[in-house]
């Protein structure tokens, strides 16, 4: 009985700490964040694409790689391991959500608020959109 009983609750302790480590690998915005409107009209978007092209490659494609797979040079050392930006999990996700991890940063990737300005970020945000 006693180890039937030890058997399960380490089957429980080895489940909880299997889950606990994908969460930490999944990262959430906050909820406001999906509520945020992208602020480039479909007008100005072909431009903002470019800007974001032009800073994609100055900024984040020595982690986020080339095509943004996630396997860039810079990101060869980092864990987690940055982003790949083609996931449907990365796409299906909402501008204002993109934007506010693109905004705050986590862990080794950098909090780029201070650094680009918003028009900047949304540039970013809709280059990614092209990766598909």
């Amino acid at each position: 009985m006693k180890t039937k009983l030890l058997y399960i609750l380490g089957l429980i302790i080895i489940v909880g700490f299997m889950s606990f480590t994908f969460q930490e690998d999944r990262w959430t915005a906050p909820e406001g964040a999906k509520k945020l409107k992208n602020p480039v009209s479909s007008a100005d978007k072909a431009e903002s694409i470019k800007r974001g092209a032009k800073i994609f490659k100055t900024r984040c494609m020595i982690c986020h790689g080339t095509t943004g797979k996630g396997d860039g040079i810079g990101g060869k050392a980092l864990s987690p391991k940055p982003q790949n930006l083609v996931s449907k999990m990365v796409q299906s996700q909402t501008d204002g959500e993109i934007f506010w991890k693109v905004t705050n940063g986590r862990n080794d990737m950098i909090k780029w608020g201070p650094i680009l300005t918003e028009e900047q970020r949304w540039d970013v945000v809709n280059y990614v959109r092209t990766l598909k």
